[in-house]
């Protein structure tokens, strides 16, 4: 294991607990065996510049402390350096912590990075855009794309859950075209996930789905009717084994996607694509700090 002797915090400030629990992170970071050089980004548009002038100190480990978005959105930055990953969950879903296993607490957080280990997993990748944990098509990014400003910084995720029973009633099924290499398949669905981890929205759904498989997941939930989303996501969140009647998964390498209509997609909770777009696997593309015995 690479001894570490220097890292870098860097927060997004915008993020729902961001700007709350920056200081209160940079105090116990102070407990930590090695040097944190720790930054507060207010203003989003900022955070790559941040990230590079921060990785331009070589650090060991790079802790980014957000939501799922933030994280997705920067993880590009840390592929190809000799850097560690450390996650700092300040998200509303925390889908990514989740699926590492990780505390969703700052001390919690904070303790994995004195006490954990290096861990190599897969990325996802959509086209050429590294993501971390999930994207989506059908109403996560109607919802995102949608979703009033300060909305879920205030009410967290009620205020998001309301958002979207309020888009539910705009919602329209589509249809899916899937290449996972043994030909296309045309589906009417309600949603599609392409999955690198297990968790979406909070919320375990994905079984295939493992960031150290070494394969990308497209899981679609079928359906002519948007009933068919409510039921599949309400025994989803029970751990029902009937969330499995509606949904088919495609598992591979590569998949190609695309749909009619021509649809957005949200990649961990950012509206970033559109398909058409091929969706790959990174494996085993970068180190993140979990903890010990993950």
């Amino acid at each position: 294991m690479t001894e570490i002797t220097a890292a870098a915090l860097i927060v997004n400030a915008k993020s729902r607990k961001g700007r709350k629990l920056f200081r209160r992170a940079c105090r116990r970071l102070r407990d930590l065996p090695f040097k944190v050089d720790a930054y507060a980004v207010k203003n989003p548009e900022h955070l790559d510049r941040t990230v590079r002038k921060a990785l331009e100190k070589k650090p060991q480990l790079v802790i980014l402390g957000g939501g799922d978005g933030t994280i997705s959105g920067l993880v590009d930055l840390l592929v190809g350096h000799d850097v560690i990953l450390g996650v700092l969950p300040l998200g509303t879903a925390n889908s990514f912590a989740r699926t590492l296993g990780l505390p969703l607490d700052v001390d919690g957080a904070i303790d994995v990075f004195a006490s954990g280990v290096p861990k190599r997993i897969d990325l996802g990748m959509i086209d050429e855009d590294y993501f971390a944990n999930c994207a989506a098509m059908g109403l996560s990014p109607q919802i995102a794309e949608t979703v009033p400003h300060g909305l879920k910084k205030v009410l967290g995720r009620v205020g998001y859950l309301g958002w979207a029973g309020y888009q539910l009633g705009r919602f329209k099924p589509f249809t899916l075209f899937v290449d996972d290499g043994s030909g296309e398949k045309r589906l009417r669905v309600v949603e599609v996930r392409i999955s690198n981890g297990p968790y979406h929205g909070g919320t375990w759904l994905v079984d295939d789905a493992s960031v150290t498989s070494g394969r990308i997941v497209v899981q679609a939930v079928r359906g002519h009717y948007k009933r068919r989303l409510v039921k599949n996501w309400f025994f989803n969140f029970l751990g029902r084994k009937e969330r499995h009647h509606d949904t088919v998964s495609f598992s591979g390498t590569s998949i190609k996607v695309r749909t009619d209509p021509p649809l957005p997609i949200s990649i961990d909770g950012e509206v970033l694509a559109h398909t058409p777009v091929t969706a790959h696997v990174a494996a085993g593309v970068i180190e993140v700090m979990v903890p010990a015995g993950r």
